[in-house]
């Protein structure tokens, strides 16, 4: 009767529905695993260093501003006999400061990478050596900014701030050249919001006129799988060479194309920043400004760009796409078990249905557990290995024949390699997907063109028999 084909798809879509909970659990477990990275990652930075982001150099120049302002004095009238109101001139004083950005910022750097391992779990840190040079233009005196026109400056004593996100990081006390002078980097950069980091004091300077000096200075600096910068300059340039083969370039700007070389041995690229193109200035400034007492600000409200040193291969995101198709793995083998039902008249018991969905299943445990130990290509084709032939096995007597088991085990092949295709083609990923389940329906039409499904649930409706006998026909 058509009510027990009825019956037996609402039942293996039960099934397909129960092998679900599995699923979910495993990628519960990846998510799992994903969170021990980080506090592997979270460890070692702590241990160690962090991510690095570089702001500067910046040149500081504190001043003072003087001025006289009239206060008129109101008159108390709760006391009798008080005297009028009077005008009296008050002195002001303002501890100010200019920030003042480089015109143009060289910055070359190399950076070498090595690995660090918390139990199973490694992650990439990074040793750079960068060289700095470019120029300053120095306002004069009367060219600082003031709240009254006729306010009378003093200069205190410049200095050049450079900030650094972890000092850990710094391998050696860097001296910057100033104009011919060699002046030694103290601890902390002496600004209000960006405290961590270096300065530089310049001493008492005369600012008669407006000048321009020349400066350049290195830096050796660790850090661990990111390095950002902040492009400060007027004309900011940045060539950076690592013996890394996979970068990863974020933040607001990417490299030059025309100056950008990927390859196995590393890469070589340069970014090219004018002032036009980037807000870092304005920012920094304001937020100098907002902060009137020494604390910390959040690098996130700059502008900046980054290059990543991660491995290109993350098992666990690949092991957490691949569970994503799953269901639709289960649902491909339990409909090719139906519609092999419908056409041989071979009678398949739910128990069973259940058994190869499992084995399905446990593909995706195996999968994250090998690729923890081993490289991820190998993972997944043991992990597939053994889910196929174990899977190819039982089926030999679930089906009666080894010849069906052995087709049923080269479809699985192919689903497992599509997959595959699947996860190492992420840009790919839709087409991909689309055109192999095109394929199954394709196949799928092909195979019941000529079934009567009326006709379906009235004969050989799923007959049942001794499974040793058929075997033996078969």
């Amino acid at each position: 009767m058509q009510k027990t084909l009825l019956i037996k798809a609402l039942i293996v879509f039960g099934l397909m529905l129960l092998i679900g909970l599995p699923l979910l659990m495993i990628q519960e477990t990846i998510k799992e695993r994903m969170q021990f990275r980080q506090e592997a990652v979270d460890s070692i930075a702590a241990d160690s260093v962090r991510e690095q982001t570089l702001i500067g150099p910046i040149l500081v120049i504190p001043y003072v501003e003087q001025y006289d302002e009239r206060v008129d004095i109101p008159v108390d009238k709760e006391v009798k006999g008080a005297a009028p109101a009077r005008t009296e001139v008050q002195r002001r004083v303002m501890q100010r400061r200019l920030l003042v950005y480089p015109n143009n910022l060289l910055q070359e750097g190399t950076i070498e990478t090595d690995r660090r391992y918390r139990g199973i779990h490694q992650v990439l840190v990074y040793s750079g050596q960068h060289a700095f040079k470019g120029d300053f233009t120095i306002p004069s005196l009367e060219q600082l900014p003031r709240k009254v026109p006729d306010a009378r400056i003093s200069a205190g004593q410049p200095f050049v701030a450079l900030s650094i996100e972890d000092v850990r990081g710094i391998r050696n006390i860097p001296k910057i050249d100033w104009g011919g002078r060699q002046i030694e980097f103290e601890q902390g950069t002496d600004l209000f919001a960006f405290r961590s980091g270096l300065h530089a004091p310049l001493g008492a300077m005369p600012l008669a006129a407006p000048q321009q000096v020349k400066f350049s200075f290195e830096l050796g600096l660790d850090g661990i799988e990111r390095q950002h910068f902040v492009p400060v300059a007027k004309n900011t340039q940045v060539v950076l060479k690592s013996n890394w083969p996979h970068p990863q370039f974020g933040g607001r700007f990417l490299p030059s194309p025309k100056h950008r070389q990927i390859d196995a041995s590393g890469f070589v690229v340069e970014w090219g920043i004018s002032a036009l193109a980037s807000d870092a200035q304005r920012q920094i400034s304001a937020i100098e400004a907002e902060f009137k007492v020494p604390d910390h600000a959040p690098l996130g409200q700059v502008d900046r760009f980054s290059v990543g040193f991660i491995e290109p291969v993350n098992v666990y995101s690949q092991s957490d796409r691949a569970t994503k198709y799953g269901l639709l793995f289960v649902a491909l083998t339990f409909a090719a078990f139906l519609i092999f039902e419908i056409l041989k008249s071979l009678p398949i018991h739910p128990v069973q249905y259940l058994l190869v969905g499992l084995a399905l299943v446990i593909f995706f445990l195996l999968l994250v557990g090998l690729a923890e130990h081993i490289a991820f290509w190998m993972a997944y084709v043991i992990a597939s290995a053994a889910c196929i032939v174990l899977t190819s096995f039982y089926l030999t007597y679930v089906l009666r024949s080894a010849a069906r088991a052995i087709g049923f085990g080269v479809a699985l092949t192919m689903l497992y390699g599509a997959l595959y295709g699947l996860l190492n083609s992420e840009s790919n990923a839709l087409v991909m997907g689309s055109i192999l389940l095109f394929a199954v329906l394709a196949a799928v039409m092909v195979v019941t063109r000529k079934v009567d499904w009326y006709q379906v649930g009235k004969s050989n409706t799923l007959p049942a028999g001794n499974p040793h006998e058929q075997l033996k026909d078969a």
